[in-house]
């Protein structure tokens, strides 16, 4: 997106070039004319240059695509003018991660540009766990007067990738004892020994319990714990409310929740469970669950893109209609699909929702990370409020992962694993 204005720098030249030319002819003084004539002409001069004509290529390197959690990760931006005037003043900030923070240097850059000529800066990030996808960057080029403007972006699909493994993926057991990959109660041809029973007619020879016959003479069958293919749906909160954060330097509940997305997401791609992505917001998002790396490459582009599932606030008078979107979720959902729903829990109205898939019969799990603070009254109101959320969905029987996005999720979901089966 390019946008072209003008600055207004030459307005107040402007007017004391008219004074001067009023002063000089009031007291016949035809050198002080002469000045605000000339003046005159400065500031008529951007008007007969014009906007600057703006074509440029960017280009990032990075020293590691795959660091893990705290490396320092050195970022180089190249950018060249490719058209074929000269660029007198421009002033790049490079699109950072909202995940990531600058370590050293600065992405702020600001060069003089020939035809054909590129200039480079480097600076620093600290990686994070997940799948940082860098933004345009903004680049502001000014004409030499300094009268026009054009801002405009320049895309370079840059991306950093920190590998944070999730052990345990948030799936509930359902009521017909199928839980996607994690075996089930109910005997058949899995891979894990169940129990034995009398010969059927018709039974698989292969799953006749040779040892026992030639020993006693009885024909038995060995069953094993069936594994059942699950969908599941994750949803991200992003209403507005959702883009809390706990300080203005640290990034929001949905840059988290997105990068939580993306973490489960890596874990479910190498499974056979099939899963979607849903963002209830500025507008209704979703893409039904599937499998195969074609349609996890297309998950990950949906949440790159889509304009629901940014890490940018919506507008203030954005309509959000979240009563509305759940239906239209709940209709989409599939009579298997469980749903993992990425929350900071800051809205009623996504309590309601979670509240309404659970009723419907889908079973719902609730990821939602902490990024409440208790410095303020209002802060720990806030806080308050979030943990009378939490304590109401877990009494209605949806399972609340309370995440401190200063861990690792799949250390978190691990943890809750493990005290679920120790309680």
């Amino acid at each position: 997106m390019t946008t072209v204005r003008t600055t207004g720098r030459w307005r107040g030249v402007v007017a004391i070039a008219l004074f001067a030319v009023a002063v000089g002819v009031l007291v016949d003084r035809p050198a002080v004319v002469l000045v605000g004539v000339v003046g005159a002409g400065f500031a008529a001069y951007p008007h007969l240059v014009g906007p600057p004509s703006v074509d440029l290529e960017l280009e990032r390197r990075l020293d590691d695509r795959h660091p893990s959690r705290g490396d320092v990760v050195t970022v180089t931006t190249r950018l060249t003018n490719a058209g074929s005037r000269p660029l007198t003043d421009v002033r790049v900030v490079d699109g950072v991660p909202p995940m990531l923070t600058v370590a050293e240097g600065s992405p702020r850059h600001a060069a003089v540009l020939r035809p054909g000529e590129s200039t480079e800066f480097t600076y620093a990030l600290d990686a994070e766990h997940g799948r940082h996808q860098f933004d345009p960057a903004t680049v502001l080029v000014r004409d030499v007067t300094g009268g026009h403007e054009v801002e405009t972006t320049v895309a370079d699909g840059t991306e950093i990738s920190c590998a944070d493994p999730v052990p345990a993926v948030p799936i509930r057991q359902q009521a017909n004892g199928h839980a996607g990959r994690l075996v089930t109660d109910e005997g058949g041809s899995g891979i894990e020994f169940h129990t034995v029973r009398e010969y059927r007619p018709g039974d698989p020879m292969s799953r006749i319990d040779s040892k026992r016959w030639a020993r006693t003479g009885d024909l038995t069958t060995i069953e094993f714990r069936e594994e059942h293919r699950t969908s599941v749906a994750l949803v991200v909160d992003a209403c507005e409310s959702a883009y809390r954060a706990r300080t203005e330097e640290t990034p929001n509940a949905v840059a988290h929740s997105l990068a939580g997305v993306e973490q489960v997401l890596s874990a479910l791609g190498d499974t056979r469970d099939a899963v979607g992505v849903a963002g209830l917001g500025r507008e209704f998002c979703w893409a039904a669950p599937g499998v195969g790396p074609t349609h996890m490459a297309r998950l990950r582009e949906l949440l790159g893109t889509h304009p629901t599932l940014s890490s940018t606030p919506p507008a203030a008078d954005t309509d959000e209609d979240i009563e509305r979107q759940t239906e239209m979720l709940r209709k989409r959902l599939g009579s298997e699909t469980q749903v993992v729903v990425f929350s900071p829990l800051t809205d009623d109205r996504i309590r309601q929702a979670v509240r309404t898939l659970e009723a419907a019969g889908y079973p719902t799990t609730v990821v939602s990370p902490n990024v409440t603070a208790d410095g303020t009254l209002g802060e720990r109101l806030a806080r308050t409020e979030r943990a009378n959320r939490m304590h109401a969905l877990r009494n209605a029987g949806v399972p609340v992962v309370d995440w401190d996005p200063e861990k690792a999720l799949g250390t978190v979901l691990l943890d809750e694993q493990q005290r679920r089966w120790s309680a």
